[in-house]
């Protein structure tokens, strides 16, 4: 039995509770939950449904608690409920609907722990989007990770969730990055404010190559050759780097189509019909003081030029008439002090910025050797890149490693830690597990083992304290699933796929619950029980690790 469905037993109990004492029914929410107590001889699971509605009818808490006690104790899997403090009721299941889980999850298979609580919502999450103007760096790869393990917990929970890649290409930086390109390879100095690293000799190589007679243009023309030529050039790598990672974008939004397609002009149209644009000084300004912003924002300048911040503006409208209900954005630390400016921003295009806008902010990370940061690449001469990362310790291990702490803490990296094949490596010690339990299976078969039809299952062989607690820790899967998206965090999955190993070792380690038959054993129902579970557990952990983006490796 998974906690959600022992939360349904438990609401149940209270419709039947209420009928029978003649109790309002309308104060009954229309779900409630359980929880696992933190000590574990207190039961199973807890509720506090006793406590939350004794007040709204006028019962004492034990009484009403003692009532949904007598109602529960007749319910068939439930082994014993237990009055604690001013109301909890502990509950504790009978071996059988503890070990039905384990054949639930195995039918379930990767849909287990899926939901449909963000059913209905229909979000723009968008991530990375580092300029093209040099290589993806250590900070914007944490995105990368982040970002995409965050889509497949969206999806997982029913929201209809498109990724985005909102691709710079207009603007400043980029006419630096053209610059650095006619310097180099014209073999001139860095201009003063252009970009250093060997990538920007290599792709000036390149466009040489694919454009001989581009030194022979003035440079001006030169120039425009370097920025359309190079700045393909380097998003293909970004494309490429990133694909390598397992990130794949449903779209790469172009910032320069904002300005071909009219959209600023079509963006400063509606915020002026929101009655939130002014003049002054020659410029146009928008009024993001009126929603709590430290000053207004300066959409078009006196000399005719759009800010960037009204190309945000433009990106953020044409979202929205995109059919997106909630846009979603990470950004990194230094951009903490736009969140202000952007919430303002949606209030002035009339719409809620508590349900249409989400800005999330990713601390800064380091890669770490011998106890010392890695200050620079080799290629892109002043900051890590991912190529860096996963050449130093892998796919899997950067995945994981970027996902596994909240966004808004600071992470050191250890390149020592990450490589190491042992369980202090966290993603060894996670996928050392998925590739036992495979083992386990295979092993299984050889043996003449198998776990047969649901019918030849007997789940109240399940009664080791072992096997329960392993049991216990499957079924809060769902809940780490559903909290992990509605909070957005992915490291609590990470953090429970550690939390499961752990059960999981002591379960396998423990004699008296040994899965596999020795030499010539019976095979019995208790042996077929077991590997349910072990086959369960192996379902889940690399349901966990997928939606992670890492694998789950049969062999390690």
């Amino acid at each position: 039995m998974t906690p959600a469905k022992l939360a349904e037993v438990v609401l149940a109990a209270a419709h039947a509770v209420f009928d029978q004492r003649g109790l309002d029914p309308s104060v009954l929410p229309d779900v409630t939950t359980v929880e696992r107590p933190r000590n574990p001889e207190h039961g199973d699971y807890a509720s506090t449904l006793a406590m939350q509605l004794a007040k709204r009818v006028g019962v004492p808490p034990r009484d009403l608690a003692a009532s949904l006690a007598e109602q529960l104790n007749r319910t068939p899997g439930i082994k014993s409920v237990e009055i604690a403090g001013p109301g909890f009721l502990n509950l504790r299941l009978d071996a059988a609907a503890a070990g039905q889980l384990a054949r639930e999850v195995v039918e379930a298979g990767p849909a287990y722990g899926h939901s449909a609580r963000l059913a209905g919502q229909k979000i723009n999450l968008e991530f990375v989007s580092a300029n093209p103007t040099g290589p993806v760096h250590i900070g914007g790869v944490r995105w990368a990770a982040v970002g995409d393990a965050l889509s497949r917990l969206l999806r997982a929970t029913g929201a209809e969730v498109g990724t985005e890649y909102y691709f710079n290409d207009a603007g400043a930086q980029i006419d630096r990055f053209a610059r650095s390109l006619l310097a180099a390879a014209k073999g001139e100095p860095t201009p003063e404010d252009g970009y250093g690293g060997a990538y920007i000799a290599e792709i000036a190589t390149e466009v040489r190559t694919r454009r001989p007679e581009v030194l022979d243009l003035d440079d001006a023309a030169a120039q425009e050759v370097f920025r359309a030529e190079g700045v393909a050039l380097m998003f293909d790598e970004i494309k490429s780097s990133l694909t390598q990672f397992g990130v794949h974008f449903d779209t790469y939004f172009n910032e320069k189509d904002l300005h071909d397609r009219g959209e600023l002009d079509l963006a400063l149209a509606r915020l002026r019909d929101q009655g939130r644009v002014f003049e002054a000084d020659g410029a146009t300004w928008l009024r993001t003081t009126d929603f709590g912003d430290d000053k207004d924002r300066v959409l078009r300048k006196s000399d005719g030029d759009w800010t960037y911040f009204a190309a945000d503006c433009a990106y953020y409208l044409d979202k929205r008439e995109r059919g997106f209900d909630r846009v979603v954005m990470m950004l990194g630390a230094d951009h903490h002090g736009y969140v202000g400016r952007l919430r303002a921003m949606s209030a002035c295009f009339g719409d809620d910025p508590d349900r249409s806008l989400e800005v999330l902010i990713g601390q800064l990370v380091n890669l770490v050797r011998d106890g010392q940061p890695m200050r620079m690449s080799k290629r892109a001469g002043t900051v890590v890149t991912l190529d860096d990362l996963v050449d130093a310790i892998g796919v899997d291990a950067s995945r994981y490693a970027l996902a596994r702490y909240s966004s808004d803490s600071p992470i050191d990296i250890d390149v020592e830690l990450w490589t190491r094949a042992s369980r202090d490596n966290p993603v060894y010690y996670v996928q050392y597990v998925a590739a036992r339990t495979a083992s386990v299976s295979r092993n299984a078969a050889d043996a003449g083992l198998s776990r047969g039809d649901a019918a030849d299952f007997h789940p109240e062989l399940l009664d080791h304290d072992k096997e329960h607690e392993l049991l216990k820790a499957l079924g809060e899967y769902p809940a780490v699933v559903a909290a992990s998206a509605e909070l957005r965090e992915p490291h609590r999955v990470a953090r429970y796929l550690e939390e499961l190993s752990g059960t999981y070792h002591r379960f396998y380690d423990e004699p008296k619950c040994r899965i596999l038959p020795r030499g010539d054993e019976e095979i019995t129902d208790r042996h077929r029980a077991r590997l349910w579970l072990n086959d369960a557990t192996r379902t889940v952990i690399a349901a966990g690790l997928g939606l992670l983006g890492v694998s789950a490796p049969e062999r390690m």
